[in-house]
């Protein structure tokens, strides 16, 4: 059986894209950006719950922390784009492994921020103890934000924008709760 989409295309060519402009087995943009931020976060916030239940509180430890959560959000995001990548029922151009890989930056990057405040409490900039309440709340706002962004880019209306926010933060706070039910 003749697979369509490698009919479609010539062997050294671009690929076709769909009537919407993303490429074949891809996402646009927004949903990227929306389903990495997504998972970024909620990875940041349950590493920060789980580190911070069985791990120290010291400088040192948050430094360790920091560096797990960004080799963890690196693994996520190189599995993924893996998947992806082997899961497409076309043949494949040279590249096209690094492209699926590129394409997960938005997972990497909404872990960022928490690696950031995980590590300043490493160097001392704010005290390494409780530092996981403000990642929390800094996770639970990245992800109403998103959702808030991606429901207005899609045309809601901002009720309904504000719900998809909430909706989306909604995520964070089951990690809260989460860890404080099971601390």
């Amino acid at each position: 059986m003749a697979d369509s989409t490698a009919a479609a295309r010539e062997p050294d060519g671009p690929p076709e894209h769909a009537p919407d402009g993303r490429p074949p087995g891809g996402h646009s943009t927004r949903e990227a950006v929306l389903f990495g931020g997504v998972y970024g976060a909620v990875l940041a916030s349950s590493m920060v719950a789980a580190l911070s239940r069985y791990g120290g509180t010291t400088p040192a430890s948050r430094r360790y922390d920091a560096v797990w959560l960004l080799v963890t959000a690196l693994a996520s995001a190189m599995a993924h784009g893996y998947a992806h990548y082997i899961a497409e029922r076309a043949p494949h151009r040279r590249g096209d492994g690094l492209r699926a890989l590129r394409g997960e930056w938005p997972l990497v990057t909404a872990v960022l921020p928490t690696v950031f405040l995980l590590a300043g409490s490493g160097w001392g900039w704010w005290p390494a103890k409780g530092v996981e309440y403000p990642a929390f709340v800094l996770n639970i706002l990245i992800l109403f934000t998103l959702g808030l962004i991606t429901a207005r880019q899609a045309a809601r209306t901002w009720p309904a924008a504000v719900l998809m926010g909430l909706g989306d933060a909604l995520l964070g706070l089951v990690v809260v709760v989460a860890n404080a039910l099971i601390k």
